[in-house]
């Protein structure tokens, strides 16, 4: 968990993705609509991807870790989580506090 620790706090916004998941994608290209430059970890291209998965598995509380994204080093959640916020209202503050977004 230190390795994802490490990575999810080098950008504002950081996505743990596999590359054949359509959910990873959906959210990818949801933060690029909103102009976010992400940092995205290809987790199935990562030698210590499958430990890295499990960890956030447990700790989003699902069996699959992916998507996972991160805003301002912390933990927002899966694809329900980041679409809830989005459409509340409530996704584009957050990325502007943790200074994903300027405008």
């Amino acid at each position: 968990m230190d390795q994802v620790t490490r990575l999810a706090s080098q950008r504002a916004v950081v996505i743990f993705s596999t590359s054949s998941c359509c959910m990873c994608h959906t959210v990818t290209q949801l933060f690029r609509e909103l102009g976010v430059n992400t940092m995205v970890v290809e987790l199935d291209k990562d030698p210590r991807g499958q430990e890295m998965e499990k960890g956030l598995a447990r700790l989003l509380g699902r069996s699959a870790g992916v998507p996972a994204v991160f805003i301002g080093g912390r933990l927002v959640g899966s694809t329900d989580k980041v679409m809830s916020l989005h459409l509340s209202g409530n996704l584009v503050p957050l990325l502007r506090n943790a200074g994903a977004l300027w405008v």
